[in-house]
This record gives structure tokens, C-alpha cells and sequence, in this order.
């Protein structure tokens, strides 16, 4: 008989979402603002790396990049999770991928940061361009490795919905704690510049300590959980392509992957444009885009309470359809900052924008995986194949596609009329129509059937 996971194990566990949220928050906050910046943070003293502006029909050096990576990703997310499920070591289906990933995850990520060269012209940018596209590359490669696992893990792990939601909620926790530590890279790196040092080797300190800090965090599942105690380990027989192929065949799976895709589109273009909101449409420091990250986190969990009560009563469908309402309407919200509010102070505008979001934020951040770990549960139930690997590697893979074409549009539109901020106002109003389409997908996905083969009813305790 398997162990039921203790409270104590599942926050063992969720600190291992916290590394690997640090590592990515890191680069989908800071890259582009790093290789891409406004005018503002140039004339404050950001050097250049890269060639700026738009090279090959409207898109620049960075989006080519990016999106490069989600291409790539499209090949190792299946083989990755496919390997996964079909694992014999000792120690587990998940554990050992997770293990021999943490350290070049980390490395990669900090990296990143790290041009080799001076200037952004000639051999300088080519080379700076190349070194950032085999880095990005490797970034997204150990992120696979590491999250695609992991996040099979909380279907196994979770024997019962109340585990589940539980599990669910702790990542939540760790997860928004993980981008909370990401968001005050600017105060670390402005505290180092306070005591002399030159703004890009600030910047550079700042994200290889907090990429140490990420990589730790992702150690501690690896080294405190051990698989046999809770999961009844049978590695599947199918190969990768039979795997994938079978998975997409769960209807509901393709309801819910398509909406998760324009998701993570729309929130990524929010995030990575938000320091470009500060500086750009409220004219305020860079400092200050921290500062609403963090409030933007800690209002999302002063809802945390409400979300597992309210999903036993309404079900997941519900509540997501309600966060992609809130999440356009403060996107929409987003776009008029600055002159067009001018009525409210710049100040009250930021605080007002997180206080908009943040409901949506809560539910976003706890329901969408028990989602997937619902459907996984259901078609072992309807199969006898557990394929939890391949089900979150899909997943993982629409957080990437959508993060993929967000770096594009932003990068994109981040070029149009950039002495009145035109383009990020542009970025602000794509964000809002990504989630209303976002949740014209969710409308098809059938809850009630996947309930039903769960033996789950909503309005009811378990």
C-alpha cells in the first residue's frame, strides 16, 4: 500500500517549483529588457548587444530567438516526456531526470545574461547574437528536462482531488514566490550599483545569484521525496510518437491545451511589457516596476483561501472562464497608462492595474494544473496507461509556444512609435484579446465528462 504524500512532502515538493520559477521568470521578464530596452533605460546607462529593430519582416534579433526556441521545443518536449514515462531507473520515472537537469538549467539561465562582447554592431553584435541564441536554446532544452517531469509528478502524487488541489495551491505558493524573487532583480542590481558598480555587471551578479538561489530550490524534491514511497512505478511501453499521438486524441485535452496556449500568450505579453509600462507610458523609475510585480503576487494570494472552496462548488471550468474575463479587462485597463489617465496619479494608475489582476492571477496560477492532472487521471482510468509525462510535456509546451509568440509580438510591436510608447499600448490591447479568445477555447472543454470518470461532483465535499 502507497503513502498518502504528507503536507510536509508536498511543500518539499513545491520548493522545487520555486527554483525553476525563479530560472524562468528571469528570462521571460528580464530578456527582453535586457537586449531590447526602451530609450529610457538606454539613456540610463544600458549598453547594447544585439542589433536593434525590426531585421526580417517586422520582427527583431530577440523574437527570432525565442521563437526558435519553442520550435525547438517542439521536438525535446515529447521525446523528453516519452523518456520520462518510459524510465526504469531505480530512484523513479521523474527523479533522475529532475536531478542531472537542476545544475545546467541554472547555468544556461544565467548565461543568458552574459555577452561575450562589447557593442551591438558588427562582429560584436554577430557574435552576441549567436552566443544568446545557443544560450536560449539551452535554457529552454534544461527547462524541459526539468519541468516536464516535475510537473507529471503532481498527477502521481495527488491520489485524490483534496491532494491534488492541495499540491496545486503549494506550487501556486511557490511558484508566484519563485517570480516575486525574479521581480526584485532590479533592486538588487540598483543596491550593487549603489555601492559602485557598473550597471551590466550589476545586472549580471544579480541574475547568476538568483539563478544559484533557483538552483538549490530545484534540489530539494530531488534529494527529500523518493517515488516508490507514493507511486506505484510502471514505465509505459509506447514510443514517443504513439505516446504523443494518443494524447492528442483526448478531446478534452485538445480544449484545454488550445485555450492554455493563448493563455500564456496573453500573459506573457503582459509581463514581459510591464517594465516597459513604468518606464515608457508612466514615466517612473525602473524600481517601481518591482514594486508592482510583488504587490501584483502578494494581493493574487490574499485569494488563495477562496480558490479550492470555490472550485468544489463551481468546478475549474468556472473559475477560468472567470479569470480570462478579469485578465482582459485589466489588460485593456493596461493599455491606457499614462497620458490617457492622466487624471490619476502615475502611482495610483500601477496600484490600481495590480489590484485588477490579481483575482485572475490566483486562479490561473492553482487551476490550470489540476486541470491536466484531472484529464491525466481520466484517461488512465479510461486506459490503463498512465501517461502523465506526455500529458504535462504538452502542457509545458504550450506555456512555451505561447511564451514563444508573445516574445515575437512584443519585440514587434515594442518598435512602433517608440517616442510616444504606441507600441506597448498595442502589446497591452493584444494581451486583452488573447484572453477573451483564450476563453472562447475553455467553452468546448467538457468538464462534467472528465468529472464524471473521476466519480467527482461539484457543490460537494469529498
Amino acid at each position: 500500500m502507497k503513502k498518502t504524500i504528507s503536507k510536509g512532502k508536498i511543500w518539499c515538493f513545491a520548493v522545487g517549483q520555486l527554483g525553476w520559477s525563479i530560472l524562468s521568470a528571469l528570462i521571460s521578464s528580464w530578456l527582453v529588457n535586457y537586449y531590447q530596452p526602451d530609450r529610457a533605460t538606454i539613456e540610463g546607462g544600458h549598453a547594447l548587444f544585439v542589433p536593434q529593430g525590426a531585421i526580417i519582416l517586422g520582427m527583431t534579433i530577440i523574437g527570432l530567438i525565442t521563437a526558435f526556441g519553442r520550435v525547438f521545443d517542439a521536438v525535446t518536449d515529447p521525446l523528453i516526456a516519452s523518456a520520462s514515462d518510459r524510465c526504469r531507473s531505480k530512484n523513479g520515472r521523474r527523479i533522475p531526470f529532475m536531478k542531472w537537469a537542476a545544475v545546467p538549467f541554472g547555468a544556461a539561465t544565467a548565461l543568458v545574461f552574459f555577452s561575450p562582447m562589447s557593442g551591438n554592431s558588427g562582429a560584436a553584435g554577430t557574435v552576441n547574437a549567436i552566443f544568446l541564441f545557443v544560450m536560449v536554446t539551452l535554457f529552454y532544452l534544461f527547462m524541459t528536462m526539468y519541468c516536464t517531469p516535475y510537473n507529471a509528478l503532481i498527477a502521481e502524487l495527488g491520489s485524490t482531488q483534496k491532494v491534488r488541489m492541495s499540491i496545486s495551491t503549494c506550487i501556486s505558493f511557490t511558484f508566484i514566490a519563485g517570480m516575486a524573487f525574479a521581480y526584485l532583480a532590479p533592486v538588487i542590481w540598483g543596491a550593487l550599483m549603489g555601492f559602485g558598480l557598473e550597471r551590466m555587471l550589476a545586472i549580471r551578479i544579480t541574475m547568476a545569484g538568483l539563478a544559484l538561489v533557483g538552483v538549490g530550490c530545484m534540489f530539494v524534491p530531488v534529494f527529500t521525496i523518493k517515488e516508490s514511497d507514493y507511486i506505484d512505478i510502471r514505465p509505459t511501453e509506447d514510443s514517443a510518437f504513439r505516446s504523443l499521438t494518443a494524447t492528442f486524441k483526448n478531446k478534452e485535452f485538445r480544449h484545454f491545451v488550445a485555450s492554455d496556449i493563448v493563455y500564456f500568450l496573453g500573459i506573457t505579453m503582459f509581463q514581459t511589457a510591464l517594465p516597459f509600462f513604468v518606464t515608457s507610458l508612466l514615466k517612473m523609475d525602473e524600481g517601481y516596476s518591482t514594486l508592482f510585480f510583488i504587490l501584483l503576487t502578494g494581493l493574487s494570494v490574499l485569494f488563495y483561501p477562496f480558490v479550492s472552496k470555490l472550485t468544489r462548488k463551481l468546478g475549474k471550468k468556472k473559475l477560468v472562464l472567470i479569470a480570462f474575463a478579469i485578465f482582459a479587462f485589466s489588460f485593456g485597463y493596461a493599455a491606457l497608462l499614462g497620458d490617457t489617465l492622466s487624471f490619476i496619479p502615475p502611482l495610483v494608475q500601477g496600484v490600481l492595474l495590480c489590484l485588477f489582476a490579481s483575482p485572475a492571477q490566483a486562479l490561473f496560477g492553482i487551476i490550470p494544473q489540476a486541470m491536466v492532472a484531472d484529464i491525466a487521471e481520466s484517461e488512465e482510468k479510461t486506459t490503463g496507461v498512465n501517461r502523465s509525462g506526455m500529458f504535462f510535456a504538452a502542457r509545458t509546451f504550450a506555456m512555451k509556444l505561447g511564451q514563444g509568440v508573445a516574445m515575437l509580438l512584443v519585440t514587434s510591436l515594442a518598435t512602433i512609435r517608440t517616442d510616444i510608447g504606441l507600441g506597448y499600448r498595442l502589446v497591452a490591447v493584444s494581451a486583452a484579446a488573447a484572453c477573451i479568445i483564450g476563453g472562447l477555447f475553455l467553452l468546448a472543454y467538457n468538464e462534467k465528462k472528465i468529472y464524471s470518470t473521476l466519480g467527482v461532483e461539484t457543490g460537494k465535499k469529498e
